[in-house]
């Protein structure tokens, strides 16, 4: 075990620097390293830093909504498309339900089949999503049952979660933690964002892109909207205007490739353009050429924003997107679209910005405590162990470096609990050699040569090393899994302080060690 060939020690050493290296930008002011050419660096969570903290609140009753209009689309088509076809009344929408009357007596088990054929069951419970029933022989009730609400609240939440995430980075901010707190409310928090102006707005959006054909039909005030039509709020029509669109998108944001802010050739107005996927170009393709002269509808959260002519079919799979943008707000869209639409409606009830004053005490008193638990531990080891305590410490010192280095390496953020892992990681380090200089000093006494105690207080302490070391990486694993916030910042830097301190307190000691006792060939050691 003390035989360490030239390519051993080389790669060693290799590997040490490389990940020292990483940490060394992080020990520079950002202004200074953003001219480098490649800088990762560890960032500062919100603790540390300041920043901005968010509560999200969910509209589930928009949710509830949503789910009575699919489920509107869904039945009316279901039963168009029935064979033979179902007829039935007009489908109407009232205190949390849908209901329809079946004209023809005879197709009530058809159409039974057909709701059937739309809802889901919940889970393990067997409860059904929607409860169906029949009322006076021939009319229908549809209501979303409480599990089914649920389910739906669940999923739609975790896809919030995702979507919050993608347009947070996609404004350039680091290391945001986003979690749920309860059922329907999720807390965003990001670190060095000082003005929260922009992201609010851009988390309030639900961004749900439509594209949609302009009805034909103009419709008199106080007369009954068409079937499968929808009058919608018209931003270019001035205050109060509306447009009458068919019901049913002919794509969705969900048919995008990429969107991006831009501006338009013409009178340089901000625009957002956007290209489809292939199955949406080809959709897109096919609409335009068969109602070239009609106009269809640019529709973002149930509001027209543009309702252009197709004069040309448009076969490129592309086009932009143009209102009342600003700079700003076309790069907003943008980053909402590529990050796909909110499943559900959320609003901010809580709104708290942090200064770095907090922060910035926090960091001098942690670094202080960190000083002080090096120092007395180094101390102590040097004046135990000699020789031997100055390698540990050496290790140490090379630990803490590349626990930064690994940190920088992975994008992790450095929180208040995480310089605890610090200092912890340096006690574990420590405990780590002291198990192996008092093993070393055991064999001694048995009377064990020089190279014997040393091999073998290294392989029997290895052992007892790794074993302890795996029960502190399993609830770090645990911790960083489930917890969240400075929960996870504290098992990360636990975590990565595992990995080093055994590398360092196992391998580079036992590398020093070995050269120490190659060289001079020591008859005794003083440990």
């Amino acid at each position: 075990m003390l035989d360490f060939p030239r390519s051993k020690i080389i790669a060693i050493v290799g590997v040490l620097v490389a990940l020292m290296l990483l940490a060394v930008p992080s020990f520079f002011p950002e202004r200074i390293t953003n001219s480098w050419p490649a800088h990762p660096r560890v960032s500062l969570g919100l603790d540390l830093a300041g920043g901005s903290r968010l509560l999200l609140e969910a509209d589930v009753n928009a949710l509830i909504a949503q789910r009575l209009e699919a489920m509107h689309d869904q039945i009316a088509n279901g039963m168009d498309n029935a064979s033979p076809k179902i007829a039935i009344g007009d489908i109407s929408v009232a205190d949390g339900q849908l209901s329809f009357m079946v004209r023809d007596p005879s197709q009530i088990d058809a159409a039974r089949e057909v709701l059937n054929n739309l809802t889901k069951g919940v889970g393990l419970t067997g409860q059904r999503d929607w409860d169906i029933s029949v009322i006076n022989s021939t009319n229908f009730v549809v209501k979303p049952t409480k599990a089914g609400i649920d389910e739906a609240v669940k999923v739609a939440m975790s896809a919030a979660i995702s979507v919050i995430e993608k347009r947070i980075n996609g404004f350039g901010t680091k290391e945001p933690t986003i979690v749920a707190e309860g059922s329907s409310r999720i807390a965003v928090e990001v670190p060095g964002l000082k003005n929260p102006k922009e992201l609010k707005e851009a988390l309030r959006s639900t961004a749900k892109l439509e594209f949609k054909m302009v009805a034909d039909t103009v419709v008199q005030p106080g007369q009954a909207l068409p079937l499968g039509t929808q009058l919608l709020p018209y931003a270019e029509g001035g205050k109060g205007a509306t447009i009458l669109v068919k019901r049913r998108a002919i794509l969705t944001g969900g048919d995008l490739a990429s969107a991006s802010a831009g501006k338009k050739q013409e009178d340089n107005r901000d625009i957002v353009n956007f290209s489809f996927n292939t199955a949406g170009g080809r959709t897109f393709a096919r609409i335009t050429q068969d109602n070239v002269g009609k106009r269809f509808a640019v529709v973002l959260d149930d509001v027209v924003i543009s309702a252009p002519s197709i004069n040309t079919p448009i076969l490129g799979g592309s086009g932009y997107i143009e209102g009342s943008f600003t700079a700003e707000t076309a790069n907003t869209l943008a980053v909402e679209l590529n990050s796909g639409a909110l499943p559900i409606n959320l609003k901010v009830i809580e709104e708290r910005t942090i200064g770095p004053g907090l922060g910035a005490e926090s960091i001098r008193a942690g670094i202080t405590a960190s000083i002080i638990a090096v120092v007395l531990v180094m101390l102590f080891m040097f004046v135990t162990y000699g020789r031997f305590g100055l390698y540990a410490n050496l290790a140490v010192i090379i630990n803490v470096v590349i626990i930064i280095g690994v940190m920088a390496l992975l994008g992790s953020a450095l929180t208040l609990p995480g310089i605890a892992g610090f200092v912890l990681t340096i006690g574990t380090a420590v405990d780590a050699n002291v198990l192996i200089n008092e093993r070393i000093r055991e064999e001694r006494r048995r009377g064990r040569n020089v190279v014997q105690a040393v091999e073998l207080g290294y392989k029997e302490a290895s052992r007892t090393i790794f074993e302890a070391n795996m029960t502190h990486a399993i609830s770090g694993v645990i911790m960083f899994a489930l917890g969240s916030g400075p929960v996870r910042g504290f098992a990360a830097v636990l975590l990565i302080g595992i990995c080093t301190s055994v590398f360092t307190a196992v391998v580079f000691t036992r590398m020093l060690v070995a050269l120490w006792i190659r060289r001079n060939r020591p008859s005794d050691i003083n440990i």
